[in-house]
């Protein structure tokens, strides 16, 4: 694999995970983001079955859990914070995975992993892409000089503009599965009310409200709602005090912490909002560009498998390079043919999901606390299974070699 030239679109977790791999392999890989830094900001993300192991593979198992928010479980509450079901951190089947930690957090450590064997262009993004017989060039939009590479990685999340150039827009025209949910991620103070454990609280009118811990002890919030209307697309579009100014109307009757959420919501700098959405591709290369994670099979925030699809992806896509330098077509192929079963499963909703973990009504939303109560009690959670969360080990995981 020494002298293959490979270029990598993404700093956040998929993109560092393949240079790690495919430097290892004696690649030559650069990877360029937009953002001036590595990212430091994001939700909780979850380490699941394979996603562990390759972690494990990678030699940061003990640097990982040295960053993890310590999260002890999940509880349903009411509008006066009682408990209404509770879900503790166990083998991976429940709410929280044995691994929870905040995707800054496991991006920098990738990212610390392969800076001495990677070259990291930040502030810089994908301009063009000029497929040639054995080559592609690329044109780069702040500056950097044209580049001739072997291959390209699209790891730049599900809205992925390289996707875009590299893709027939045929192909990629319906690829986004809209769930009809939106999010807003950012960071409040923390508080004694705030404990180990996360809390989920449901407002009516499809509205959700989730606080959890964080080891830099501060408080991760996130608002979710489901609109009737298609209105947040053109909110998305806006500047970010004025999508401050709609999550804080769209929340400010919804009870519980609700006011005090969305009143420090406004000096929130790491506030971003995202469409929960699925990305269903019929390939994921074109020509020889590549895609990983969200970019090209995004479950979404709710299946809590983003992460680990994107980690074990990162594994095996490198892994198929290191065995087939000198047919990347074929590698393509092969890194296909072992991941599309497990991203079946890692795509694969709770019934009814997400609408059915959203009512509507205040009476819903009590049904939906005596079913989770009953599911918490029986601890039928584990044998139901997939049927709320989708196995992490659905693939045999191969054992390459890369040194």
């Amino acid at each position: 694999m020494a002298g293959l030239n490979v270029l990598i679109s993404g700093v956040g977790i998929a993109g560092p995970a393949t240079a790690f791999f495919l430097a290892k392999a004696g690649a030559n890989v650069t990877v360029v983001e937009r953002a001036p830094e590595p990212r430091t900001g994001g939700q909780n993300v979850d380490v699941r079955g394979h996603g562990l192991t390759v972690i494990r593979r990678m030699g940061l198992e003990e640097t990982v859990r040295s960053k993890t928010t310590h999260e002890k479980g999940l509880k349903f509450v009411d509008a006066q914070n009682v408990s209404r079901a509770e879900f503790p951190i166990d083998d991976g089947q429940g709410f929280t995975s044995d691994i929870e930690i905040m995707r800054g957090d496991l991006g920098l450590i990738l990212y610390e992993a392969t800076r001495d064997n990677v070259r990291y262009l930040f502030g810089e993004s994908v301009k063009s892409i000029s497929e040639k017989s054995e080559k592609v060039e690329v044109d780069f939009e702040n500056g950097s000089p044209t580049m001739s590479f072997d291959v390209i990685v699209a790891a730049d999340g599900w809205a992925s503009t390289t996707r875009r150039l590299a893709f027939d827009p045929k192909t990629t025209h319906d690829c986004l599965n809209d769930l009809g949910q939106w999010a807003a991620w950012f960071r409040i103070p923390h508080k004694e009310s705030d404990s180990d454990w996360a809390r989920w609280y449901n407002a009516p009118g499809k509205r959700m409200i989730l606080l959890r811990p964080d080891n830099a002890h501060v408080t991760r919030a996130s608002l979710w709602a489901m609109p009737s209307d298609d209105h947040m697309d053109s909110v998305a579009r806006k500047g970010i005090a004025e999508q401050k100014a709609h999550w804080k109307q769209l929340f400010h009757d919804a009870g519980w912490e609700a006011k005090r959420v969305v009143g420090v919501m406004e000096q929130a700098n790491d506030f971003y909002m995202q469409k929960i959405a699925q990305v269903n591709l019929p390939h994921w290369s074109s020509g020889r560009t590549v895609l990983i994670g969200d970019a090209g099979y995004c479950p979404s925030p709710i299946t809590g498998m983003g992460t680990t699809a994107a980690l074990v992806g990162a594994y095996i896509l490198a892994g198929e390079l290191a065995q087939k330098p000198k047919d990347i077509f074929k590698a393509f192929q092969m890194y296909e043919d072992r991941m599309k079963p497990f991203i079946k499963t890692a795509q694969k909703l709770a019934p009814g999901a997400p609408s059915m973990a959203n009512p509507q009504t205040q009476w819903g939303i009590q049904i939906l606390h005596w079913f989770l109560g009953f599911i918490a009690w029986s601890g039928i959670l584990k044998w139901m299974g997939p049927s709320f969360n989708p196995p992490a080990t659905g693939i045999e995981l191969p054992d390459y070699t890369f040194a």
